[in-house]
């Protein structure tokens, strides 16, 4: 074939034709990658989004644990950035205190901003002690008042006083983190069954596809409902997590493990796979070390649409009470509040963990419909 026939297939008009025909399949991949927008915005929003969970002790203005009761239901208050001074328009962020306001038809008080008190709030300020990264003593937090007594509530409070910004920035680190250990579970069962039934066929595939037929025959939320109501009320909450991400693991291999075993199917009639054969490589060797690498971007692609189900899985599970629980804080958890009237009618600020979860998932499927386009460089 010529190098003009090969240029031909690929979509990469604008590179250099003499760097097309000699790149790499990564590099090939990349190029393609970067031209589909939606994803390089997922990308951009999924590494954000772990950078948050990384560094969320720096990010929360306060710990999840830390209350004033007097503010609950506090509404979130506007954070200004300048100040009028004798000296003219100044950068001195600030936000306004809160006045209670009764409301005797309804039998309740209300909160409003009190333009006469101002509290200023400051950057790369001192508050509560923490390890960073889990690592280094720091006290740093990004944003918050610069005297830690007065209130700061960027996006409102709950129904005991806990700000809803830290919660929320907390609970990224378990949303999050969750779909990651899961799909580590599911990759591997998804490679190592799916691997074993297309490479040896026969009874073997029989029985890991009736397997696989019988697993994604049963609907997946009771099954969900019934794993997750099978913990003890008593299991500390690590174990909980633990236990919550083996439950999504053990149904999200199905579909990989069907994809990889048609791939094997295909692959494993090639010379290259022949010759591993003649060689005298094992069958472990033949499976993880030269058919593997020979679809992994298929594979990345296939991961990365599968850990916004695992997200989605995790909060709709701790949602309904049955998943994860206080004091383990993640989205799903932090939405258990807002199954009442109260929240809807007076306190729509507690559905920004639901704001991050659609992020989150829209991020993740830009990315992971980016990845799966660019997994095969030759197609336009």
């Amino acid at each position: 074939m010529a190098e003009s026939d090969i240029t031909l297939d690929i979509p990469l008009a604008e590179e250099p034709e003499s760097e097309v025909v000699v790149a790499k399949q990564w590099r090939l991949i990349w190029w393609k990658f970067r031209r589909h927008r939606l994803a390089m915005i997922g990308g951009s929003v999924t590494i954000l989004i772990y950078m948050i969970a990384i560094f969320a002790e720096f990010l929360a203005p306060f710990p999840t644990d830390r209350y004033v009761s007097k503010y609950t239901y506090a509404p979130p208050q506007t954070l200004y950035l300048f100040q009028q001074t004798a000296n003219g328009l100044e950068f001195a962020p600030y936000v306004n205190g809160y006045k209670v306001v009764l409301d005797y038809n309804a039998g309740r008080r209300n909160f409003e901003a009190d333009p006469t008190v101002i509290i200023p709030v400051g950057f790369f300020v001192q508050g509560t002690p923490y390890k960073l990264i889990g690592l280094f003593d720091t006290n740093i937090h990004l944003i918050g008042p610069l005297d830690q007594t007065q209130p700061m509530y960027l996006l409102g409070a709950d129904h005991l006083g806990h700000d809803m910004l830290s919660r929320t920035i907390y609970g990224t680190r378990i949303s999050v983190t969750i779909g990651l250990v899961g799909v580590t579970f599911s990759l591997f069962f998804g490679i190592s069954m799916g691997g074993i039934s297309g490479y040896f066929g026969g009874w073997i595939d029989n029985l890991i596809q009736r397997l696989i037929e019988f697993l994604q025959s049963i609907p997946s939320i009771p099954l969900w409902l019934g794993l997750a109501a099978a913990i003890p009320q008593d299991v500390p909450p690590l174990q909980v997590y633990f236990f919550i991400t083996i439950i999504l693991s053990v149904l999200g291999w199905t579909g990989l493990a069907r994809v990889v075993r048609g791939r094997f199917y295909a692959l494993k009639t090639e010379d290259f796979v022949k010759a591993a054969q003649l060689d005298g490589c094992s069958t472990l060797r033949i499976i993880f070390r030269h058919m593997v690498p020979s679809f992994m971007s298929h594979i990345i692609a296939v991961v990365t649409l599968a850990i916004p189900g695992m997200i989605l899985a995790e909060t709709a599970l701790s949602f309904l009470g049955v998943g994860l629980r206080e004091p383990i804080i993640s989205w799903g958890v932090l939405l258990q509040e807002a199954q009442n009237i109260r929240a809807i009618s007076t306190a729509p600020w507690l559905f920004w963990p639901g704001v991050a979860v659609v992020v989150s998932v829209l991020a993740l499927n830009f990315l992971g419909d980016g990845l799966r386009d660019a997994a095969d460089p030759y197609t336009s």
